[in-house]
């Protein structure tokens, strides 16, 4: 009992992509603003760290941190050194967008609650924007 696919399907494609009803010009937006993120939020991060305010620096850490974890989930062929970056990356895109976009703001919000500057501020502006992104494809066709 053997079915017959329609041409130009495949089985494994079903399979492995998430329908989450993003097209593929919408996620590889949300991707870019992912890996800008990580990028925004690892030089303002690495600035923000030259000071001898220790909230600052704690605030700098966290954003140099944010960005390793952007660049894990959004782009690990970044990280090709590092063993487990496949997997994060595998889990990350397991996860629905409305979990995405509430883990990409509240990552890009933290650092500006411990110290409000304009570094930490415009520094994750972007993170933060792929979190809305990501929460805006969360909310479908309305």
């Amino acid at each position: 009992m053997n079915e017959v696919e329609p041409e130009g399907t495949t089985q494994g494609s079903a399979d492995t992509q998430q329908d989450d009803g993003m097209t593929w010009w919408y996620r590889w937006l949300c991707r870019l603003a992912g890996i800008l993120g990580g990028l925004s939020c690892a030089i303002a991060g690495l600035w923000s760290c030259v000071t001898i305010n220790p909230l600052n620096i704690a605030a700098g850490v966290l954003m140099m941190l944010n960005a390793f974890i952007l660049f894990l989930c959004e782009a690990p062929f970044c990280c090709q050194f590092v063993e487990f970056a496949n997997k994060v990356s595998d889990k990350a895109d397991k996860l629905k967008t409305w979990q995405k976009a509430a883990f990409y703001c509240g990552m890009a919000l933290l650092p500006i609650f411990i110290s409000f500057t304009f570094t930490t501020l415009f520094g994750n502006a972007i993170a933060f924007a792929s979190g809305v992104l990501y929460g805006l494809s969360a909310l479908g066709k309305k």
